[in-house]
């Protein structure tokens, strides 16, 4: 199990750098603009959400208490500084996966929703989730691009895995 989650870590940081390699070449009002389409208002509200889930669920696996109470928070108006603190927590990401055992990935996981409830899954089953749940908001953030008239680039894990050789 460790392998195949690491090989997640590293795809999720190479489909957000793209991402955000793509979003970077938007104006700060294109970035911003209110989308119908948008489940978190705009392209920036929807980065800011991947993030803060991020941070959410690995607090969580983490044992620390929660740094947020809503999931449509605005961590960072300023793109460049969002992008900073992403590349920081997939850095992150990859780190903690890379520490990871199969036996405690197998292991249940108990910790509080952000109303707090208490739940419990295998650990497993929250990476799962997590990478699950990047993947789902990167594809609304990609339609996002291609509505503010960007030709997105490829975010398909096995664009990934071939471009890894």
């Amino acid at each position: 199990m460790k392998a195949h989650f690491q090989t997640f870590s590293r795809y999720n940081t190479w489909a957000n750098r793209r991402l955000y390699e793509a979003t970077a070449t938007l104006s700060d009002e294109a970035k911003r603009l209110p989308r119908p389409a948008a489940y978190f208002g705009s392209l920036l509200g929807t980065l800011n959400h991947l993030l803060l889930v991020d941070q959410l669920w690995f607090d969580r696996v983490e044992g620390r208490p929660g740094r947020h109470t809503q999931l449509d928070g605005i961590l960072y108006e300023d793109f460049a500084e969002l992008r900073a603190a992403r590349e920081q927590e997939d850095a992150a990401i990859e780190a903690r996966v890379a520490t990871m055992t199969d036996e405690a990935l197998a292991a249940d996981l108990t910790y509080h929703t952000i109303t707090g409830g208490q739940m419990r899954n295998p650990l497993h089953q929250v990476l799962s989730h997590i990478f699950n749940h990047q993947t789902h908001h990167r594809g609304q953030a990609h339609a996002l691009l291609k509505d503010a008239g960007l030709m997105p680039p490829p975010l398909d894990l096995l664009y990934y895995l071939r471009d890894q050789g």
